[in-house]
């Protein structure tokens, strides 16, 4: 375990060889209304073949499945296989995406990635990153009664919003359209009775594509804000990624920018394909897409350049919902799938 609280495992084969790791986070979303849900939200209730209860499908079923996967692989071979397994369950990927992974790759530094997020059992190839984006615009108070005298920040925000929206988006064939959404809108003082608000912050969603960094997705917008300064001279704002602070359960703080890349690898990659046989072999026939959500993959793949796939049981849409299952036909096949991967990717 580390500082944050990841903990890893490890089966060491008995020749030398690649090394392989699973990932699936540990971190669930809270249960705020659980009076709402038919089970008891923490109690793992099987009910018709489904397990019942918050994380059940994001993503503990995953992490329970490769943990059977891969000790059955290891016990069927005796070990006698090249290179090295590890199962990490990582913290703070709810919130973070990618950033407890760090810990993770540097402790273990493996050459090929499982993500366990659901899938459907399909193989997953690339995800769309993640970042979130703030705008701050400055005005001047006043008292409401004269208005004439300060300058109001949301009057000049609803003005920089409009021409945000004008703005043309990033595009990838196969992960499609990046995304710009606002998603959150501030204004100070707040309660504002009788004064002219002389701020105003706006928080923007940006789904990212394959080669978008920092710079460059904050490039376009700080020329929009800059434009805008040079047409109204009491128009001030900035832009910048939102910063991120968590407490861990080990007492550590995390802290990082909210920008998390987005990764994509070719169906025909060697590494790729010798896990869809894997698969295939495991008695899966899964389709080759992308994730439509944001992974640790951003990490392992989009930072770290790690060769990435994603394979989980059950369905995306079932993540943080009331009543979460995950059904136990979907446990048994992806932990047949884990080992089928284990298998095709450390000959």
């Amino acid at each position: 375990m580390d500082e944050y609280g990841n903990i890893i495992g490890r089966i060491k084969g008995k020749l030398p060889g690649k090394k392989i790791l699973f990932d699936a986070h540990i971190d669930t979303v809270e249960v705020p209304e659980p009076e709402k849900w038919s089970v008891d939200p923490f109690e793992g209730r099987v009910v018709d073949g489904k397990v019942y209860g918050r994380g059940a499908s994001d993503m503990k079923g995953a992490l329970a499945a490769m943990i059977c996967g891969v000790s059955e692989f290891a016990k069927k071979t005796n070990g006698e296989f090249p290179g090295e397994i590890y199962v990490a369950g990582v913290v703070h990927e709810e919130c973070f995406e990618g950033v407890g992974a760090r810990k993770v790759s540097e402790k273990v530094q493996p050459d090929y990635v499982v993500i366990g997020e659901a899938s459907e059992l399909n193989l997953k190839i690339g995800q769309r990153g993640r970042g979130e984006i703030v705008f701050e615009v400055f005005g001047k108070p006043a008292h409401s009664a004269n208005p004439e005298k300060g300058i109001n920040a949301v009057y000049k925000a609803a003005n920089l919003i409009s021409r945000v929206k004008e703005l043309e988006m990033t595009y990838d064939e196969d992960l499609g359209y990046g995304i710009l959404e606002l998603v959150d809108i501030k204004s100070s003082p707040y309660p504002g009775a009788s004064v002219v608000p002389d701020y105003c912050k706006i928080t923007y969603d940006r789904r990212l594509l394959v080669g978008e960094t920092k710079e460059s997705v904050l490039e376009p917008l700080q020329k929009l804000i800059d434009d805008m300064m040079k047409e109204d001279p009491d128009f001030k704002a900035k832009v910048s990624y939102a910063i991120g602070t968590e407490k861990c359960y080990t007492g550590t703080t995390i802290t990082g920018e909210r920008f998390f890349p987005g990764w994509k690898y070719k169906e025909t990659d060697e590494f790729v394909q010798a896990a869809y046989e894997g698969l295939k072999e495991a008695g899966l026939f899964p389709e080759i897409t992308t994730y439509s959500f944001c992974t640790n993959g951003s990490h392992y793949a989009g930072e770290a350049g790690i060769k990435t796939i994603g394979v989980g049981p059950s369905r995306e849409n079932l993540a943080h919902t009331i009543d979460e299952y995950i059904e136990i036909d979907q446990l048994v096949k992806a932990a047949n799938g884990y080992y089928g991967i284990a298998k095709a990717l450390l000959k």
